[in-house]
């Protein structure tokens, strides 16, 4: 594993998240393509717990080898429990940088991790740390992808009655 690429896709993540966000206005912020699809905002305050209560913590627990229980989550239930969709878009957006530098830091203060080491998840499975590392690279480019399709939706929607067909399939 290049420990040193996915940690600069990390770093690298923070800033296309924040330029997808750059510019959007509240009523976009808030919007969502269906009732059971995530807005902008919703998207960026699962970043923020998720990089705070997610993929540090339970990468430092399979680091430490401690065989700690992992801290409960509930990505999905948070967005409405903790009204993500209410909250100022701006402020949102700085936790989640401010999350990320303190991961960037504590990873980059890591001495000779033990990237094999393993515990079992809560779903039952053996998870490797290297595993979690690389799935927190991979959450990243899966949220980004979303907020381009929320970006996406909204131009179709802004444009309508028109077409965005000539742009190419989506």
């Amino acid at each position: 594993m290049n420990v040193n690429l996915l940690t600069q896709q990390l770093k690298d993540d923070a800033r296309r998240i924040e330029a997808l966000v750059s510019g959007v206005g509240e009523e976009q912020a808030r919007w969502k393509p269906t009732p059971e699809g995530w807005s902008v905002l919703e998207v960026v305050n699962h970043l923020y717990d998720e990089e705070m209560l997610d993929f540090r913590v339970r990468l430092g627990i399979l680091l430490s080898g401690s065989g700690e229980d992992w801290p409960r989550i509930d990505p999905t239930g948070w967005v409405v429990e903790k009204k993500y969709n209410q909250r100022d878009l701006a402020q949102s957006l700085a936790n989640f940088l401010a999350e990320r530098e303190k991961s960037l830091h504590w990873l980059g203060g890591l001495e000779n991790p033990d990237w094999h080491a393993r515990a079992m998840a809560p779903w039952g499975q053996p998870m490797r740390a290297g595993d979690m590392f690389a799935a927190w690279v991979a959450h990243d480019l899966h949220h980004i992808r979303q907020l381009a399709e929320l970006h996406y939706a909204w131009v179709n929607r802004q444009a309508d009655p028109y077409k965005t067909l000539y742009a190419g399939d989506w």
